[in-house]
């Protein structure tokens, strides 16, 4: 009796009930929007762009296994991209030639796989040492598989690289995969595969080790934990997400060059990373659909778009060290708190002062680009729907006093903002007492 009173007075069903609904709500909006957003952006183009996010997600997130959750910053992680497509795409044409019979739906894991294999022992090596030798050591296997790429053209093809074609007979569901949508979902299925599996990752006691790793190797060893053999196989398990990507890729664009696993991919993924938010889970997320936004529209508008890319960084870096995810979280008290009517007039002053002192500093970036890549720099240019002579003073005149009013402005708009959030500092420090 006493059992079954105290079994009826505690309601623990519904909570965890509740819980568990809350705690999948997430991925059931992911879900949603990975199915309904192509037709809501039903250009080809923009399937395009959304196939590319589905990629780049599943690529930064591999990275952030690395550097936001072992510690360990890497500048050469697109080795594992580009050797996991290399290996898909190498299927796919077997598949094709009719060697094999893979189904196409399987080809992803297929480079995950073959970023693996290669993980493995390169992962072997890399993580004998930590911090800023295993920096230099991936750097240095990244520069030496780039350069080995262009001497072993059998696997890698050369400069012209290894195309394929998507379109076989062997799949699982039917689909022959050469419509642009049917490699969209097939893209949104593995980047929720990749997503859920890397996430629950993080629960898992690898997982845990590995953030112990990262911010006390001593302690994670004194408690018997090797912190070599947690960071190894947290590089591999990286590799084969990596892979995935590399083959996702492979599937997309039927073509695979050396420049897939360079130094520009690496830094690629470690700026989307970093941007989105190393300390977050979903930050590498939020980076990489940025990133990959900006590189599709950024390159259509200006040939400076790589210097904006490097701008960008260096003001993370400097007034936003915790990413996008970090921006976005330390808005949650305010909000939950119903506080957030009392930051938004002084981000709202702000808004004019940033759009001066953008003005001032892409304009005069873009004279600058002009001047120093046209042969005839005399030439008028178009800027901000105007003709305009880069050589002339007075355009380098107004940019460089929009710059300096801006600066000024914003300096006054930030005081502002330091202002409102001392107030809701306090009004949250009071509310916690």
């Amino acid at each position: 009796m006493k059992e079954q009173f105290v079994k009826d007075a505690v309601p623990t069903v519904p909570g965890v009930r509740f819980g568990a609904l809350r705690g999948a709500m997430p991925w059931i909006a992911a879900i949603v929007l990975v199915v309904v957003l192509p037709y809501i952006f039903d250009s080809r183009h923009s399937i395009s762009m959304l196939s590319q996010m589905g990629i780049a997600i599943v690529f930064a997130l591999s990275y952030n296994m690395l550097l936001g959750q072992g510690g360990m910053l890497s500048f050469g992680h697109a080795v594992y991209f580009g050797l996991g497509g290399f290996v898909a795409i190498h299927t796919l044409n077997k598949v094709a030639d009719g060697g094999l019979s893979i189904p196409t739906e399987l080809i992803p894991l297929v480079g995950g796989l073959g970023g693996l294999a290669f993980a493995i022992p390169f992962g072997w090596v890399s993580t004998k040492r930590s911090g800023t030798s295993f920096a230099m050591i991936s750097l240095g296997l990244g520069e030496l598989v780039a350069a080995s790429a262009l001497m072993f053209t059998g696997f890698f093809g050369g400069e012209g690289g290894i195309s394929g074609n998507r379109v076989t007979e062997v799949t699982l569901l039917g689909f022959s995969y050469g419509p642009a949508i049917q490699v969209y979902f097939l893209i949104g299925a593995w980047m929720l595969i990749s997503t859920g599996l890397m996430y629950l990752l993080t629960q898992t006691p690898l997982g845990r080790m590995a953030n112990a790793v990262r911010d006390n190797p001593e302690r994670a060893q004194f408690v018997g934990y090797d912190p070599r053999l947690v960071r190894f196989f947290q590089f591999s398990l990286a590799g084969l997400f990596a892979g995935i990507a590399g083959g996702l890729y492979a599937i997309s664009y039927e073509l695979l060059t050396a420049e897939n696993l360079g130094a520009v991919a690496s830094g690629t993924v470690l700026l989307a990373t970093f941007i989105g938010g190393v300390g977050y889970f979903f930050g590498p997320v939020l980076g990489a659909m940025l990133i990959t936004y900006l590189q599709t529209t950024l390159s259509t508008f200006s040939q400076a778009w790589i210097l904006y890319f490097g701008l960008i960084f260096v003001l993370m870096v400097m007034f936003a060290p915790q990413g996008l995810a970090g921006i976005v979280m330390v808005h949650r008290p305010v909000w939950r708190a119903g506080l957030m009517g009392r930051l938004l007039p002084a981000y709202a002053v702000a808004v004019v002062p940033v759009l001066v002192f953008l003005a001032g500093i892409i304009a005069m970036i873009e004279m600058g680009y002009h001047i120093s890549t046209n042969y005839d720099a005399s030439q008028p240019m178009s800027l901000y729907g105007m003709q305009v002579v880069a050589t002339g003073v007075m355009p380098w005149l107004l940019a460089v006093g929009a710059t300096v009013i801006g600066t000024l402005l914003c300096r006054w708009a930030f005081g502002r903002i330091r202002a409102a959030w001392g107030e809701v500092d306090g009004i949250l420090a009071g509310e916690k007492r």
